[in-house]
């Protein structure tokens, strides 16, 4: 076996183990008290972009993009518009995927599957470490209890968490609006009160919890531990969608992650993707005001 063929071996250890490492180090807020003599145990979140933010590129251009902005990880979709999952399934496969990776520093937060299935993709993401699996909920039938609802949406949802067991990653449902079972904080409540697997995880969009004039934080510090991905998202249009490009204040949002000691995926967002070039100065305008919360 020559050296390059060791290195790589090494690597896709590496990556076996990638989730259960990927992210160490301390959640230092402004203002959050840090004693340096006791251990530290609170992870410090990882900033996290979506592929789709560049879905009109190919998944190595959307990389190297991704990572000369200073994301730490990415998390990868499949969209109407957005192959990127399909890419790496048909084009990349496990390895090669680790490689791309690899090469542009960065670590997998996971998959969004918001058009497709996890079940295609469960052993994939297993085999390469473990992640979210970001998905939609239902709609919400006017006729039914919304706790009886949510029984049936995880009694059918049982063979997909089973699957997370077995590949190390984590089933995170998104509130969205239209009505779903998950949208309004009762219905986060609603969830929670059932005290669901303990692979089943909250991605918050705090998009459609302000269209439904309810507060970000309140819903952040209802999901608590369950809290697993938040799109730093606001309702507003176009690139000001991304905080600091637009007027919505998201203070409220670092306290209250602040105040559960939240340690996973944050990730600036947007839809309505514009060329790749302007995607990356909102970007940067996004990033550079977020600092400030983030202390980066």
């Amino acid at each position: 076996m020559n050296s390059q063929q060791e290195s790589r071996r090494n690597f896709m250890k590496t990556v076996a183990t990638g989730c259960a490492l990927a992210g160490m180090g301390v959640f230092h807020l402004p203002g959050y008290a840090v004693d340096e003599e006791k251990p530290k145990t609170v992870k410090k979140p990882r900033l996290t972009c979506s592929s789709v933010n560049y879905q009109s590129l190919p998944l190595d251009e959307a990389c190297r993009r991704i990572s000369a902005l200073g994301f730490e990880a990415i998390d990868i979709w499949d969209w109407p518009n957005c192959k990127h999952l399909v890419e790496i399934d048909e084009k990349y496969h496990t390895e090669g995927f680790a490689e791309l990776l690899e090469k542009n520093k960065l670590e997998l937060c996971g998959f969004s599957t918001y058009s497709t299935s996890y079940p295609k993709y469960a052993a994939l993401l297993g085999e390469l470490g473990g992640g979210n699996v970001v998905r939609g909920t239902t709609g919400r039938a006017s006729d039914v209890p919304l706790s009886q609802q949510w029984k049936n949406f995880l009694e059918a949802l049982k063979p997909e968490l089973e699957l997370c067991e077995k590949y190390n990653s984590w089933m995170c449902v998104e509130n969205h609006g239209g009505n779903t079972i998950l949208d309004e904080l009762d219905s986060f409540k609603a969830l929670l009160d059932l005290d669901p697997h303990p692979r089943l995880g909250i991605a918050l969009a705090p998009y459609h919890i302000l269209n439904k004039k309810e507060s970000v934080a309140d819903a952040i510090r209802l999901c608590g531990d369950r809290l697993r991905f938040i799109y730093l998202w606001t309702n507003e249009s176009d690139e000001k969608q991304l905080p600091g490009l637009g007027t919505t204040e998201v203070a409220e949002w670092f306290k209250a992650l602040e105040e559960i000691k939240f340690s996973h995926n944050w990730t600036p967002f947007m839809h309505g993707e514009p060329e790749p070039d302007r995607m990356d100065e909102f970007h940067r305008q996004s990033l550079e005001f977020l600092r400030k919360f983030t202390d980066r």
